[in-house]
């Protein structure tokens, strides 16, 4: 315990070993990793935390290097999660998004962990929400969490994220994502990278066409369905406690445009804290952190206290001698102390 408190405070004053340390526990789920995040969680500021999400291939990377000098041009601290795929042959990941950022690695305000997904979906890792507490507790002023190339249906961000920045870039069949329109629901803020290319104006007008043809109705969350609070129509000013998601237009390999970036995320941020229709997001994102933590906590509770009834039940189930439906319903029973039906 009083290496845990020693890991607490070093964590708290922004060591860099500490950080990586509490990383490394959380990601592999060490017994001691829950209790970690019980004591941090008492210390907690609160970091800005931008979520970088899009097609593969859109210039994720490079645009959150960009980001990251505008940050400490403007004297802020920052943190970079970046999430990799993992094989799902060898289990291996080449957490090669770093590489792109590797002239901060000697900044001391500069923080980047690799995570490996370890086959969990919806663009982020399992354990990218506990290090983002650990983050918080720290002395960051800027998360910026990027996804793995998502499709239209990967948006566990948005979940974790103040603000979410949907990346696309023409020639790379954004046009047919936008028609799917799941990506584009969530985005608070969307960037068009590599906008020196042909076909950055149809891209640009595609996002326009598409956001003009849908409306959320005003107080409704991210949590709810994936429905951005977001008003999805274009207008020339938002009406109250609405926030119309701006198109904007960057070539992040030359720093262009990303400014204008960083300047609609302050005023996201600033909706988030002085709208009705913002705070409801925020609480609303708290109680989806809960339920996922508490569904965690259970299947890891019935993991370990009934692990041979499980075995029993699963060979049952390969045997043909049961059906799932029924074997989960007497588990769920057993762990519960209820009578079987």
């Amino acid at each position: 315990m009083s290496d845990l408190s020693t890991l607490v405070r070093g964590i708290q004053s922004g060591g860099m070993r500490a950080l990586a340390r509490a990383c490394r526990l959380l990601d592999e789920r060490d017994p001691c990793s829950f209790e970690l995040l019980k004591r941090i969680f008492t210390h907690e500021g609160r970091a800005y935390v931008v979520g970088v999400t899009g097609t593969p291939g859109a210039g994720k990377s490079t645009l959150v290097d960009g980001l990251i000098r505008l940050y400490r041009e403007q004297g802020k601290r920052v943190a970079v999660l970046a999430i990799d795929p993992t094989s799902p042959y060898s289990g291996g990941a080449i957490l090669g998004d770093r590489i792109r950022m590797q002239q901060h690695f000697t900044d001391d305000g500069v923080f980047i962990r690799s995570i490996a997904t370890r086959g969990h979906l919806g663009g982020l890792s399992r354990s990218t929400g506990d290090v983002l507490h650990v983050l918080h507790a720290s002395t960051f002023d800027v998360v910026i969490v990027e996804t793995v190339g998502v499709g239209q249906d990967e948006l566990e961000v948005t979940q974790l994220a103040d603000t979410t920045l949907v990346v696309m870039a023409p020639g790379l069949g954004d046009d047919i994502q936008a028609i799917k329109a799941g990506i584009l629901e969530v985005a608070d803020v969307f960037a068009v990278n590599k906008s020196d290319r042909a076909g950055a104006d149809a891209t640009v007008q595609d996002l326009q066409q598409m956001l003009s043809l849908r409306r959320a109705p005003t107080g409704v969350s991210k949590m709810q369905g994936h429905t951005a609070v977001s008003t999805l129509r274009q207008a020339p000013e938002a009406e109250a406690d609405e926030w119309l998601p701006p198109i904007l237009k960057t070539v992040a390999h030359r720093q262009e445009g990303l400014a204008d970036l960083v300047d609609a995320f302050s005023r996201h941020h600033e909706f988030l804290t002085a709208t009705e229709a913002g705070q409801a997001i925020q609480a609303q994102r708290q109680v989806a952190e809960f339920r996922a933590i508490l569904y965690q906590a259970l299947i890891d509770e019935v993991d370990v206290r009934f692990a041979e009834q499980v075995s029993e039940k699963l060979r049952d189930i390969v045997d043909g001698q049961a059906d799932p439906y029924s074997s989960a319903e007497a588990l769920v029973r057993s762990a519960l102390g209820a009578n079987e039906p």
